[in-house]
């Protein structure tokens, strides 16, 4: 397909139902500064954001806990370079730190707006387009975060409010305060839990799905990631890509491979167009640091998939084969399984 990558057309959709158009396929900027592998220069990582920008992309994903705050220096001095009104910008906050217990979560609403201003100071830009909540605070009810969110939507600081790794319960109650615009989770072709639930959800409520990390971590990503991964990456340490859990995933990877010949792409690009085709209001954003695995992914678009190659693809990946965990050990805490908040007391 790789000749093809300069005629597609990156189609715009609806994210939600409540007015915000961004590109059908985002990108996500956490790697540039360094997570899975060394930082970029931010001379490069910029090229690589205005770069996107230029074959169509315009959902530019970020937050403030990434690269501590230099991924916001580094997406902001990339959109001088862009115009501003062209771009969907998504940034988060809730992360408060990393202890070897866990992930500390705040949501109070102080935290909060606290966050959010020195977000927009960083970025250098007067409102950010997405603003998520990146992880839950189940200890104090949602409707006080959500509460302050709302009142930054009001203050013109933010224009739409989304939820990360949020349980049914949480986005529920979240919706009923302010119309919540978009769920980030983590969904490929081998972390599928919340088909059954969530996303019927948030179909129900008109909230649109943005599934991070959908090539796998990079497990879809190419034969590199399966075979010679760096020691020194932390993908070393995630449960499925540990020494007996990675050599029984490996099978799964060869059978991806095996169907991208039949469709003319590569297994990055199968993996990729399988989630893209989840549905009209599911966007993907997958992040990269080189310019041609920006182009592969582009090309997913040109991969086009019928039901039954899609019920292929998926039985190729029986869930219950994939060995490991889906997260880190550190951050399993966080996951949406067990993210409810207390009741609301003022509802008591």
């Amino acid at each position: 397909m790789a000749e093809d990558k300069n005629k597609v057309q990156v189609p715009r959709v609806k994210l939600g139902t409540h007015g915000l158009e961004v590109s059908k396929l985002g990108f996500g900027c956490m790697g540039l500064t360094g997570m899975y592998n060394a930082p970029l220069s931010e001379e490069d990582g910029i090229s690589i954001i205005t770069d996107a920008f230029s074959k169509g992309i315009t959902f530019f994903d970020t937050a403030d806990v990434y690269g501590a705050h230099s991924n916001e220096v580094m997406v902001g001095k990339a959109l001088k370079q862009l115009p501003r009104e062209k771009i969907q910008l998504a940034t988060k906050c809730g992360i408060a730190g990393m202890t070897p217990t866990g992930m500390i979560v705040k949501g109070t609403p102080e935290y909060v707006r606290s966050c959010c201003e020195a977000s927009l100071k960083r970025l250098g830009v007067e409102y950010i387009d997405l603003y998520y909540q990146h992880r839950i605070d189940t200890t104090i009810p949602i409707e006080e975060t959500i509460g302050e969110l709302k009142k930054l939507v009001e203050e013109g600081k933010i224009k739409y409010i989304g939820l990360s790794e949020a349980s049914p319960d949480t986005i529920r109650r979240a919706h009923a305060v302010h119309p919540i615009t978009a769920l980030q989770m983590e969904y490929s072709l081998w972390t599928r839990d919340i088909e059954e639930e969530i996303i019927p959800l948030c179909r129900e409520l008109g909230i649109g799905i943005v599934p991070y990390s959908p090539l796998g971590r990079g497990f879809f990503g190419g034969r590199a990631a399966v075979e010679s991964l760096p020691a020194n990456s932390l993908l070393a340490s995630h449960p499925r890509y540990k020494g007996e859990n990675l050599e029984k995933n490996k099978n799964i990877y060869t059978r991806i491979a095996n169907l991208s010949v039949k469709h003319n792409c590569t297994p990055a690009q199968l993996a990729l167009a399988w989630v893209l085709e989840q549905g009209d209001d599911v966007v993907p954003i997958p992040g990269t640091t080189k310019i041609k695995n920006l182009e592969n992914n582009i090309g997913s678009l040109l991969v086009k998939l019928t039901k039954e190659d899609l019920k292929e693809i998926s039985d190729a990946v029986p869930i219950d084969e994939v060995a490991g965990d889906r997260t880190y050990e550190s951050m399993k805490n966080a996951s949406w399984i067990f993210a409810n908040t207390p009741p609301n007391a003022s509802k008591v």
